[in-house]
């Protein structure tokens, strides 16, 4: 019997020397040493630098978390380093790189060490992990504070989320507790003393307990009872289907349409001769190759150049070359050659294809800047064009604004959209019909409340599926999308679950852990 114990120990050795090995270097036996019974698990100073591997531990989950959830707005993200720096790149994916990798260092540096506290090894961390625990700490804590200054309100998406994955979030604690269980109780039972067995087990009870608990005060749009889900939202392609083909030209609008998208959203800058086109920024640089056919006049006012000026330059090749989303790669050669011979899009045909294909039509409308000709004639050139183009007033959401009240005496049949929320009676009194909010100020109590004055309701820019599922989940009755092509392939919202069906997983995960966590500590 000794023999064989010998034996079992032996053979037990190479697992805890790869643990020492990858943890603190130490490969050889008689470089690791055991915890002694009612002794500390590490020295003093380990156990002073073991709090922050903790901490880098939740910052660097916080921030792989946050730039997880922030996929739905990679695209304005990228486009503000275009802003800054004068060229396109995907920051966006090098940042969740960065994120992942961050991450995934410190969970092995966690892992290990509770491995060996569960083998009752004692912890030595190597210089070299220390220096690297104290720079996934620092690079993560400074990220985050530089996304909250110049990204803030990318915590209200974070928010936004917990409504959809807290159920599951919840059920992954509950796990990691269980796993917790065995090196917490295996040096709670060696204590010789009973204020360390307190000082070990009393904070992770109260953590238990407080998990346990949790569900509480936990509120999700999409636990809700059978029958109880709204219709599908409808799909307006943001600038067209941008990533499918070059944003505002009439192959976006056609992937739009060809893809099932209920309207067509759009931005709009009158010509130096009262030509309305589109195009959503200031300048000509990002969109076209005005820098190979005009390189004097790139930083020029879109506005201030003359239709026939701007008929001479490419609206697609940069698509090609700057792709500005990861899926511009998959597209066919046909799409491709489609793409490279885009030009700029007039309004007038924009809205003869969204008449022609029965689609709602929602546009930004820009004022021209000082000096040009149409500064103050511009929403009565824009409303000729509409009026000669023939489109049906019951297809166009006017969410121009100024001279809303002319608008509505000339044109009665447009949808009347406001971009900002207001007070229900202040919204029927100017005829408000539709409005048009940024996702970060989705509430369902909000959409419920205007929905009961005929109010409805469009959220922006929304690309990704649990974003739209929220939505859905929320009452939204359309959304504003990048994505057209993938999100009309959903056929009910993702997580969606009955308050019953969600009572149980809470229940089964609590009753589960209950039993394993007192199974760990019986033994």
């Amino acid at each position: 019997v000794v023999r064989q114990r010998l034996l079992q120990r032996y053979e037990h050795q190479p697992f805890v020397s790869c643990l020492a090995g990858f943890y603190s270097c130490q490969w050889k036996r008689y470089q690791r040493r055991r915890a002694e019974p009612g002794k500390c698990c590490c020295r003093m100073r380990e156990c002073m630098f073991f709090p922050l591997l903790v901490g880098a531990f939740f910052f660097s989950l916080v921030f792989l978390y946050m730039c997880g959830e922030a996929k739905n707005d990679y695209n304005n993200f990228d486009w503000y380093n275009y802003e800054a720096l004068g060229f396109w790149f995907l920051w966006s994916l090098v940042l969740l790189s960065v994120a992942a990798l961050l991450f995934t260092y410190i969970t092995l540096l966690l892992v290990l060490a509770l491995c060996l506290l569960a083998e009752g090894q004692q912890l030595y961390l190597h210089w070299s992990h220390k220096i690297g625990t104290l720079i996934v700490l620092s690079c993560s804590v400074t990220a985050l504070f530089v996304l909250s200054v110049l990204w803030g309100d990318q915590w209200i998406t974070v928010r936004l989320s917990l409504q959809i994955t807290a159920p599951y979030l919840h059920v992954g604690a509950i796990a990691i507790m269980v796993l917790l269980s065995w090196p917490v109780a295996f040096h709670a039972i060696r204590a010789d003393r009973k204020v360390i067995q307190v000082i070990i087990v009393g904070p992770y009870l109260a953590i238990l307990l407080f998990l346990f608990l949790i569900p509480l005060g936990m509120y999700s749009p999409c636990i809700r009872q059978m029958g109880t889900l709204g219709p599908k939202p409808d799909l307006i392609g943001h600038r067209g289907a941008p990533m499918l083909a070059p944003e505002n030209t009439e192959m976006s609008f056609q992937k739009t349409i060809e893809h099932g998208g209920a309207g067509l959203e759009t931005d709009v800058t009158i010509s130096y001769d009262g030509v309305p086109f589109l195009m959503h920024d200031k300048t000509l640089r990002r969109t076209t190759n005005i820098k190979e056919v005009y390189p004097n006049d790139v930083t020029k006012n879109a506005a201030f150049f003359s239709w026939d000026t701007l008929q001479k330059l490419n609206a697609g090749k940069w698509f090609l070359k700057d792709k500005p989303f990861s899926s511009t790669c998959l597209l066919s050669k046909a799409d491709q050659s489609w793409a490279t011979n885009q030009t700029i899009y007039k309004l007038s045909d924009f809205l003869r294809l969204a008449e022609r294909h029965n689609k709602y039509v929602i546009f930004d409308l820009y004022r021209p800047p000082d000096k040009h000709p149409y500064r103050n004639a511009w929403i009565n050139r824009t409303l000729e064009v509409m009026f000669e183009s023939g489109i049906r007033p019951h297809l166009v959401l006017w969410l121009e604004n100024s001279m809303r009240s002319f608008v509505h005496s000339v044109a009665p049949g447009f949808q009347q959209t406001m971009g900002r929320k207001a007070p229900v009676e202040d919204l029927l009194m100017n005829n408000i019909v539709k409005l048009n909010l940024a996702y970060k100020e989705m509430s369902s109590e909000d959409i419920r409340k205007y929905t009961e004055a005929n109010i409805t309701t469009n959220f922006y820019v929304i690309n990704e599926p649990w974003l739209f599922s929220l939505a859905w989940c929320s009452g939204a009755h359309s959304v504003t999308t990048n994505a057209v092509h993938i999100l009309k392939n959903l056929n009910q919202p993702l997580f969606l679950m009955t308050p019953k069906q969600y009572n149980i997983m809470w229940i089964l995960t609590d009753l589960t852990s209950m039993l394993l966590i007192s199974l760990i500590f019986a033994l």
